[in-house]
């Protein structure tokens, strides 16, 4: 599976996180959630993490899931 690319975050005057992807809005995170986002992006893998936060990550079942028959057209 590959790794999760084209995340980046910045830190706005008013303590929010905004989460981009690919230049595109993916999450806007406030207060405490905020804080702890900061917390484990500097603890591991940046981009990993933003995927997590966002929901912008993929399971590794898309292509079984492409190929299902109901799926097909």
């Amino acid at each position: 599976m590959p790794k999760p690319h084209g995340f980046t975050y910045e830190m706005r005057s008013d303590r929010t996180v905004l989460i981009t992807h690919q230049g595109r809005a993916a999450s806007t995170l406030r207060g405490g959630r905020a804080e702890k986002f900061l917390a484990e992006v500097e603890a591991g893998d940046a981009q990993l993490v933003m995927a997590r936060w966002t929901g912008s990550y993929k399971f590794g079942n898309e292509r079984t899931a492409r190929n299902h028959p109901r799926n097909r057209n």
